[in-house]
């Protein structure tokens, strides 16, 4: 499948303003660029303005995320929609520049993709409650308490903490 992504929207440009269309996707598993997505499944409806053509588009899929705490992969949910303007000329082009190109195919593979990732979390955990892995082993500590602790700090301050007491 070289080109998933990527759809005739030219009969669309010949209807009237109002008029739109859907364009229903689904994918065991797809790769776009680095993201694996598995169970992939969305919708994209264009329809005739009097700019261009408004995409309206709403995914969901599963991917492989590694937990910043424990370093454990693990699968998250991905759900993102967005919208865009694919311009019928430079005088309606907005500021994504996307102009409806002469052989009226749209390739929404790099949209789908960037807003994917702007759905994945800047540090993900598997769990809230993750307790990481020691500092001084490097035993995951949800499998396993090594009976590290950790040191007390040497710090001029240290003592302190026993005020607070």
């Amino acid at each position: 499948m070289k080109k998933p992504f990527r759809f005739n929207v030219g009969f669309i440009i010949h209807e009237e303003v109002g008029y739109n269309h859907d364009f229903p996707f689904e994918f065991d598993e797809i790769i776009l660029d680095d993201l694996e997505l598995r169970n992939f499944a969305g919708n994209a409806n264009v329809g005739k303005t009097p700019q261009g053509l408004i995409l309206q588009a709403e995914f969901s899929a599963e991917t492989d995320l590694e937990c910043v705490r424990c370093l454990t992969n693990f699968e998250h949910a991905l759900d993102w929609s967005f919208s865009e303007l694919y311009a019928f000329d430079n005088r309606s082009e907005t500021e994504s520049g996307l102009i409806i190109p002469d052989d009226a195919h749209l390739d929404l593979a790099e949209l789908i993709r960037d807003y994917a990732i702007l759905e994945i979390p800047i540090s993900p955990v598997h769990d809230e409650n993750c307790k990481g892995l020691c500092p001084e082993c490097g035993q995951n500590l949800n499998v396993k308490d090594c009976g590290h602790r950790p040191a007390e700090p040497d710090s001029p301050f240290a003592k302190l903490k026993d005020l607070l007491k």
